[in-house]
């Protein structure tokens, strides 16, 4: 399964091997934190999986991983089985959303919320505030 790893400044999805294999990618994903727009937790990912399948591999209801295009842009998807999942909507960069399924989406969105926090404590207050 894809880890995910929280920075100050960016989100890292390290795929494994086989997930390499299967998006038929060679490289992780990286994503700044300016770039999440939100994250959402959900306990069907497969709903929010749109268009059709550009680059990767899909079982339906079993698996889906890899790049997924839309009439927007292009989406990037980690799904396994009936796990949840974290969506993060993103603004720039890449993809417009990213679908990863992990066993720690509670963790994942807290840790997004506390390095937001950081960020908005370390900058200036603009003048007049």
């Amino acid at each position: 399964m894809a880890k995910l790893r929280v920075h100050s400044d960016r989100v890292e999805v390290q795929l494994t091997p086989t997930e390499k294999s299967l998006a038929l990618r060679g490289d992780d994903i990286v994503v700044q934190q300016g770039d999440i727009r939100s994250a959402i937790i959900t306990d069907d990912p497969w709903i929010w999986i749109r268009g059709i399948r550009r680059r990767g591999t899909e079982v339906p209801l079993v698996v889906a991983v890899g790049v997924w295009k839309y009439h927007g842009g292009s989406d990037f998807v980690i799904v396994k089985g009936k796990r949840q999942a974290v969506v993060l909507e993103l603004s720039g960069g890449e993809f417009a959303r990213l679908i990863v399924s992990t066993n720690h989406a509670a963790q994942l969105i807290e840790s997004l919320r506390l390095t937001a926090a950081a960020s908005d404590e370390a900058e200036p207050a603009a003048p007049g505030e």
